[in-house]
Formats: C-alpha cells, sequence, structure tokens
C-alpha cells in the first residue's frame, strides 16, 4: 500500500506542476501536457500488471511544435508485473509525430525501467498511423522489442484502436485489438491476441472508460506461465471488466 501512495502522490506530482508553467509558457513552441488516472487493474497487452489490483498512473508530455516529443509514465505494480525493487514501472518516451494529409504519423521510442529491481530493464520502437473514417476516429500501429537479454528474446505486437462518437452525448464506443508474436519473456514463446471492447465518458477533462478486455491464451498455458501473485495466470490473463477515471491537464 505505501507503493501504491507513493505513485499517486509522484502521478500527481508529474502533472500538476507543469499544467502551471504550461500557463505561462503559451507563445512558446513548448507545450507540456499531462494525465493522471486511477483503474481497477493496469492491464499490458491484455494481461494483468498489478494482479487484478488497483493502479494509480501518470504521464507527462513535452513536444515542440516541430514534432519532437519527450515523456514519461509510471504505474504501480504487483504479482507477475512486477520484479521486486519499488514494483513500479516508470517508462522513457522519445519521439516525433507529424500530419501527413488527413493522417497522423507517429514514431518513436520507449525505455522500460523497474526502479530498484536488476536486470529486467528493456526498450521497444513503435510507430502508428492514424485518423479519421468517416466518424470514427481509428489507428493501426506495431511495437518491436529487438532482441535483449534482459527479456530473453524478441517481439511484435500489431494493434488496432477504434472509436465512434455518439452525437450529442458524452459517449464514445471503443474497440481495440492487437496480435504478439516472438520469444520474448512477454509472449512465453506463444502468439496472443489481447483484445478489449468498452464506452468512454467524457466531462470535461475528465474520462471514465469501462471495458472489458483479456487474451486468447488457454488456462493451462496461462497457469504455466503467468502468476506470480496472489492470482492464478489464468485469472490476470481471461477477460475481465476494468474501470479507469483519467484526467487530462
Amino acid at each position: 500500500m505505501k507503493k501504491f501512495v507513493q505513485v499517486a502522490f509522484a502521478a500527481a506530482a508529474l502533472t500538476a506542476a507543469p499544467a502551471a508553467y504550461a500557463q505561462d509558457e503559451e507563445s512558446s513552441d513548448i507545450t507540456i501536457t499531462g494525465s493522471v488516472a486511477i483503474t481497477s487493474e493496469y492491464r499490458l497487452r491484455g494481461i494483468s500488471q498489478t494482479d487484478r489490483d488497483a493502479a494509480i498512473q501518470g504521464g507527462l508530455t513535452v513536444a515542440h511544435s516541430s514534432g519532437f516529443y519527450v515523456g514519461t509514465w509510471a504505474s504501480n505494480l504487483a504479482g507477475y508485473g512486477s520484479f521486486g525493487g519499488s514494483n513500479m514501472e516508470l517508462d522513457l518516451i522519445a519521439g516525433f509525430s507529424t500530419a501527413v494529409g488527413p493522417a497522423t504519423l507517429d514514431v518513436g521510442g520507449v525505455y522500460y525501467v523497474y526502479p530498484g529491481a536488476s536486470g529486467v530493464d528493456f526498450f521497444e520502437v513503435y510507430g502508428s498511423v492514424s485518423g479519421k473514417v468517416g466518424p470514427v476516429s481509428a489507428k493501426l500501429g506495431a511495437y518491436w522489442t529487438p532482441s535483449q537479454s534482459n527479456i530473453g528474446g524478441h517481439n511484435i505486437w500489431v494493434y488496432t484502436d477504434w472509436g465512434f462518437p455518439i452525437d450529442g452525448t458524452p459517449l464514445t464506443l471503443k474497440a481495440h485489438a492487437g496480435y504478439s508474436d516472438g520469444n520474448s519473456a512477454y509472449t512465453k514463446g506463444k502468439s496472443i491476441f489481447d483484445y478489449a471492447a468498452g464506452v468512454d465518458i467524457a466531462i470535461s477533462k475528465l474520462t471514465l472508460n469501462v471495458s472489458y478486455v483479456g487474451t486468447d491464451v488457454g488456462k493451462t498455458f496461462a497457469n504455466a506461465n503467468w502468476g506470480g501473485g496472489s492470482h492464478s495466470g489464468r485469472s490476470i490473463t481471461k477477460g475481465a471488466i476494468v474501470a479507469t477515471l483519467s484526467a487530462a491537464f
């Protein structure tokens, strides 16, 4: 519980302080944005990283008008998702985003840090294209993990996200599908399909998302390869309802 509270304060600090700074720098080429969220559990590509428990998360992005940006994001961890130390994931992000006609291209890299843990940090590169298909927002992207000793191999994750706003309401229907393959510690040498379907309810800068999230990993394989906390591997990989309340700054 102590580490959960520490992450909560860290997330609040990351978002609240830069918000005031951004107001003072309205005329500059730099934009600073942030967010903080509380979620019923942190699921990464369909698999719970908090042993089915709640998480406090926060992020900060500093973007230049040229399209280059840097950012950071953090969450508490538990069970399968933890590696000791602070039981925390800290993502260090750098990338470039630009408009190409009606679409937005985004490329960059993420370095995953687990403070206080040894021999588990790793990095990925990513790319995506997003835009409108009629009234629907759509995104197609991929994360590639080069072979690294800390995760025992390589991985590729291809995903698509869709959002359909309902006119005259604060509701947006959401859908997600992802496919992972490789021989890294994440996939355990198995191809994994992950999915999510739900709804956003947006009021001002607050958004409540309620989604059904899970993977196609079978019970026997899940129990043999995931777990490590109070819940079985099957429990943290099968479908479950996840609720997340987030605030943007």
